[in-house]
């Protein structure tokens, strides 16, 4: 990494009209936001404006529930940072794409392109998905097993590098008065024939501004940690206590140098969802309005989903079935579901607590508090050794993330902890991390 004072990295998670899974009842919420892309276009600009490091779309191949209590679509997110980075010029834009539903030559073009359109600005997020639905939508009974997506995504990692490395940087000599465009003998063929794919190559995009977009993962089962310490530059990751954030931080740092790569190479931003008020007892007011909007079907229904099983096994005020306590093995979320028992056990919960709980962020941290106190947070997530900064999970979209960058952000800068203005142009000088190496170089 580069630079001598270590400081904070930030990057504002967008969702719709926000990360409540009722953000959209909110009397001032664009209850149509998902489709609306003047309201991207405003998000994009008051995180840029406020000097985020990136910004992030989540996706999957699926709906989102069944539409009945929640927007459940979303536009492609690929398709709409290209938009996004028409209307910003230095923000990073994150975009999560799967490597189980795609194909490495496409998606390596694809991302190239938007990492050419942008400038430089482009980062993917690696997901294996993990519904049953999403396989439906290409044909198969059900999705692969755990470690074969995982397996397939190391492959897929390995193929798609090799393509955004097939031009050299000096393969363009656009030479007009030789009639010469390229010198041949810097394009490669990576030629490679594995288990999942045969892809000759080279790719007819040139080779990203970042030399690849900034590679993102954010599974934290054993397969996912170790394709993270093989891979990822920065992970994104959900804890609901300073321990456990503190104990996945260490854990992943020891396997990426366990990996052979540096440590500091690899940038840790668990989630946050900060309900802030100007007091303690109107952050708590705040919180308690999004809670009163929830539709408990809608909670059950996620969390039957995480467990693969019915709703109808869940009583409300009660606490886990025991066979979920067992910790069955799981296809799906593994560390999503281990994450949400633990939470049940240590504060003994029932259901009905359990989907306030997730309400907010699907598991990740959530804090009510004072700007004071969730600065205060994340300074002692990110000096205790938890955290390189965090993902800015919003309840409300613009009016949770404009809290924040008007009265988090400034506390943070007053201690030196996060940046004034932009000093570079690309995501990767954002994260303060280098151009990787062309594995076909000379």
């Amino acid at each position: 990494m580069t630079g001598t004072q270590r400081r904070l990295h930030l990057n504002a998670f967008l969702m719709e009209a926000g990360h409540h899974e009722a953000a959209w009842r909110l009397p001032h919420s664009n209850a149509r936001a998902d489709f609306d892309l003047r309201h991207w276009i405003e998000l994009a600009q008051l995180a840029e404006r406020a000097k985020f490091d990136s910004l992030f779309l989540a996706d999957g191949p699926a709906l989102m529930g069944t539409g009945e209590f929640r927007p459940p679509g979303q536009l492609e997110p690929l398709t709409l940072l290209t938009a996004l980075s028409q209307a910003t010029s230095r923000i990073g834009l994150i975009a999560t794409v799967s490597s189980t539903y795609n194909e490495p030559y496409n998606l390596a073009r694809r991302l190239a392109s938007v990492d050419h359109v942008s400038g430089g600005r482009a980062g993917w997020n690696i997901v294996t998905s993990a519904g049953a639905d999403e396989a439906a939508n290409f044909g198969l009974d059900d999705r692969p097993g755990h470690a074969e997506r995982y397996a397939r995504a190391d492959e897929f990692l390995k193929v798609a590098k090799a393509l955004w490395d097939s031009w050299e940087s000096g393969a363009v000599v656009a030479d007009k008065a030789a009639g010469r465009y390229a010198d041949p003998e810097r394009l490669h063929r990576p030629g490679h024939q594995g288990t999942y794919f045969k892809v000759a190559g080279p790719l007819n995009v040139e080779r990203p501004p970042q030399g690849y977009p900034l590679l993102v993962q954010a599974g934290s089962s054993e397969d996912g940690r170790d394709f993270a310490a093989r891979h990822a530059e920065a992970i994104f990751t959900a804890h609901t206590t300073y321990e456990r954030a503190a104990a996945f931080y260490a854990d992943i740092k020891a396997r990426t140098t366990a990996a052979g790569r540096d440590p500091e190479g690899v940038i840790v931003l668990p989630g946050i969802v900060p309900y802030i008020g100007s007091t303690e007892a109107e952050a708590r007011a705040l919180a308690r309005e999004f809670d009163e909007l929830r539709v408990p079907e809608y909670g059950l229904r996620q969390l039957a989903a995480v467990f693969e099983t019915e709703p109808s096994v869940f009583e409300l005020d009660a606490p886990l079935p025991d066979f979920i306590l067992a910790r069955p093995k799981l296809e799906g979320s593994q560390s999503r579901s281990d994450l949400i028992i633990d939470l049940a056990v240590r504060e003994r919960l029932t259901v009905r607590q359990i989907i306030s709980r997730l309400g907010g962020g699907r598991g990740h941290f959530e804090f009510i508090g004072t700007p004071e106190q969730v600065a205060d947070t994340i300074i002692a997530w990110f000096e205790g050794g938890a955290a390189d900064g965090f993902n800015i999970m919003a309840p409300a979209l613009p009016s949770g993330l404009a809290a924040f960058a008007d009265h988090v952000l400034p506390i943070l800068r007053a201690k030196g902890l996060f940046r004034e203005e932009y000093e570079g142009t690309t995501l990767r000088e954002h994260y303060g991390l280098k151009v990787p190496e062309n594995q076909f170089r000379n």
